[in-house]
């Protein structure tokens, strides 16, 4: 092992090795001791609130995720997890009236 093997972001273990290379050309590694995967420096890409504002706006429209992901420039899997957020915050109880006619 050289000097500059990244230590593990879960368990802090030195015993790791390079694991190929993920979607965007950075260099992979796998922990030896715990398994896990992980990229040294990764860039997670913040949204927006104004992007989200732009979202919740599409959502509406009856717009395919997939439409709505490219336009608002933002991953399907993202999209797909933020769109069941506002699912659950959505009250599950309707309340509902008696109409004039029932009895």
């Amino acid at each position: 092992m050289s000097a500059d093997t990244p230590s593990c972001p879960r368990c802090t273990s030195k015993h790791t090795v390079k694991n190929g290379y993920i979607h965007n050309g950075k260099q992979n590694h796998k922990c030896k001791s715990c398994g896990r995967q992980f990229v040294q420096n990764p860039q997670n890409k913040i949204i927006s609130q104004g992007t989200k504002a732009l979202i919740n706006k599409l959502l509406l429209e009856k717009l395919p995720l997939a439409g709505i992901a490219r336009v608002a420039d933002v991953s399907e899997p993202w999209l797909q997890g933020y769109v069941n957020q506002k699912y659950e915050a959505v009250p599950k109880r309707i309340e509902t009236r008696p109409q004039k006619g029932d009895a």
